[in-house]
């Protein structure tokens, strides 16, 4: 059979997903995926990515070839993510961490904080893998959070990630960050849709693209919860809420980040962060393959006060 040479465009360099998938390797390591692997037309390996078991058992084999992660599961129905682009925004923001550090920043002195973290506990578990950061994981939805805590200690990662319930749902930041904790970036994959049939309607244009029939009542492929998938007013008005609200906590987190995956968000974003009064904006771009998002970045200190963020220099804590 073929193995296909081309890498996949877009992926920052540092990220472990330039090649194709070795299904050899990711087999061999999770057996479990062995069955659901097959040759296509074109003679190469492939999985059928609209399965959802397809999809979670490739995800398990990734993190325990690429990241040590031996152990991770999901609760039925929660979201299952790309491991590929999920890891690229931990790269393109360690990215942007250094600017000011002076290096990509490594170690448990980094403390990052990941708004809806969900059950996968994904940017914890890969961003503590990768560069050893600390993490604080928050969600509306308690099942994620009991999750992702289990996944953490089931890692040996307890001590370094933990994730927290945030008992109102019209709060971003305030009841998660004390008073006294300050965190070198925050990190957040915003709902999407603005209701449950948009994320649906979203689903099936998925699965059309992948060469799938849709038949019957809602679909989410990749699974999700309410909290994952949509929120009121959709990601713009998520957005608009962290931006207001980061102002608060302006001179506790050094970088707040998004993810914006809908282009046309961007202007009302970029309005509001004007007027919160944010010193420094950055529009991150990110591609895998046909797939292209951004990241939004946002701080409250200008570059010269950033430097002095990292007083005294960032060092990797054991």
């Amino acid at each position: 059979m073929k193995t296909p040479s081309h890498r996949k465009s877009g992926l920052h360099p540092r990220n472990r997903h330039q090649a194709p998938y070795d299904f050899d390797a990711l087999c061999q390591r999770t057996p479990e995926l062995r069955p659901l692997v097959f040759v296509n037309e074109h003679g190469t390996q492939t999985l059928d990515f609209a399965d959802p078991a397809a999809v979670k058992a490739l995800n398990k084999a990734l993190l325990a070839l690429h990241y040590g992660i031996q152990h991770w599961d999901l609760p039925a129905g929660y979201l299952c993510p790309p491991i590929p682009g999920r890891v690229d925004y931990l790269h393109r923001v360690a990215d942007l961490l250094a600017e000011s550090a002076g290096r990509v920043p490594t170690g448990k002195g980094i403390r990052v904080l990941d708004i809806g973290v969900g059950a996968n506990c994904i940017y914890p578990l890969l961003g503590a893998r990768e560069y050893g950061w600390r993490f604080v994981g928050s969600d509306i939805d308690p099942v994620s959070v009991k999750a992702a805590n289990l996944l953490a200690k089931s890692n040996g990662l307890g001590g370094q990630v933990e994730c927290r319930h945030q008992g109102n749902a019209k709060h971003v930041f305030h009841g998660i960050i004390s008073p006294q904790e300050r965190f070198a970036l925050t990190l957040c994959n915003p709902p999407f849709h603005g209701s449950l049939d948009e994320a649906s309607k979203g689903s099936e244009r998925k699965l059309r693209n992948l060469g799938k029939a849709v038949k019957g009542g809602p679909v989410l492929n990749f699974g999700g919860q309410k909290a994952e998938l949509w929120c009121e007013g959709g990601e713009a008005a998520f957005l608009a809420t962290m931006i207001a609200q980061s102002k608060e906590f302006a001179s506790q987190c050094l970088w707040f980040s998004s993810l914006v995956s809908k282009k046309e968000n961007l202007p009302a974003a970029k309005k509001a962060l004007a007027q919160v009064g944010a010193r420094q904006v950055r529009v991150i771009d990110m591609a895998q393959g046909n797939k292209v998002s951004r990241i939004l970045a946002w701080c409250f200190l200008d570059e010269a006060t950033c430097k002095q963020w990292w007083q005294p220099a960032p060092r990797d804590d054991a």
